[in-house]
């Protein structure tokens, strides 16, 4: 099934200038359904049996999953119903609704819309497609990886935005099979750090409340499968705030003319606001999504104001 797209990987100029380094920009915001989450999910539904397809699909999602489960589902002719936060973004309820999702809001977070649609997988006995902790899903991200180290053959890092983890564990498994002196970074929202939390010892249980504008990662606790896999092959964990979140969003608006959603720009938010160092001098960053709710920007320009730059990058 060809369905996902090998997406650029870009330079710019006006980034190497500021950071002093090479920053390669992965852009899985041009991914189908704008999102790197349906290389993840259609890896996992092109391997349900037919047995397990005929049960149909329940998954939850902060929203980018939701889009490529319900596209891989439609490839597969498979039914899928999807559970996901009250506070969705409404870009990315619509655009999964118009792959031929069923889809109910529930909940303030992630957790709330995952405990749901486990709820509805007993009663039901649908296929559950989970957004991270999932071996299948996990090496289907890991594709991102094996694209960017045949794009660019000499990477010294690179730093991936970090919700449940599947992502980055994909990301670090790959990179470390084929190239371990990569250093692999990850990068959370300050207000969902439950894995930072736990990489660095300040907390071993997940957070009780969570919130950022970077709602494709707002997970209360780290994935079962994921976080073992981070523990062990992922070098560096940082965290940003929502300011530093929303000048990248800005950044990349404006002196790329690139719509990156808050998620997707957590990675570049720690490059632009200095929180990785700068010891490796060819660096690839993933652009995770851009699926923003583009009534937000305005909120999203005023917290951009707050950061100021001057001097970081001399």
């Amino acid at each position: 099934m060809n369905a996902v797209h090998r997406t650029p990987l870009k330079q710019s100029t006006t980034i190497n200038k500021m950071t002093g380094q090479q920053v390669l920009l992965k852009m899985e915001n041009l991914q189908r359904t704008g999102s790197f989450k349906l290389r993840g999910a259609l890896n996992k539904i092109c391997s349900l049996s037919e047995e397990e397809s005929s049960r149909g699909i329940v998954c939850a999602s902060a929203g980018n999953h939701a889009q490529g489960v319900a596209l891989a589902a439609s490839k597969r002719g498979i039914r899928a119903r999807i559970f996901m936060p009250e506070r969705t973004p409404l870009a990315k309820v619509e655009a999964t609704q118009t792959y031929g999702a069923e889809i109910t809001l529930t909940g303030e977070s992630y957790q709330e819309a995952f405990t749901a649609a486990q709820e509805d997988m007993l009663v039901t006995g649908s296929t559950f497609v989970h957004a991270f902790d999932d071996e299948k899903v996990i090496a289907g991200q890991g594709t991102i990886a094996l694209e960017m180290m045949q794009q660019c053959q000499d990477l010294e890092a690179i730093v991936v935005p970090v919700g449940g983890g599947g992502l980055i564990s994909g990301i670090a498994l790959a990179v470390k099979a084929f190239n371990p002196t990569i250093k692999v970074i990850g990068v959370q929202a300050k207000g969902a750090s439950a894995t930072f939390n736990l990489f660095t010892g300040q907390n071993i249980g997940g957070l009780s409340r969570i919130h950022s504008i970077a709602d494709g990662i707002l997970v209360k606790k780290p994935g079962k499968l994921t976080y073992p896999i981070i523990e062990k092959w992922v070098d560096e964990m940082v965290t940003v705030n929502d300011e530093e979140i929303a000048f990248a969003i800005m950044f990349m608006l404006e002196r790329e003319k690139t719509l990156v959603e808050g998620a997707g720009a957590t990675a570049m938010a720690s490059i632009l606001c200095n929180k990785i160092g700068k010891r490796e001098k060819k660096v690839g960053c993933v652009v995770s999504g851009g699926n923003v709710d583009i009534s937000k920007l305005p909120l999203y320009k005023e917290l951009s104001k707050q950061v100021k730059l001057i001097d970081q990058f001399g």
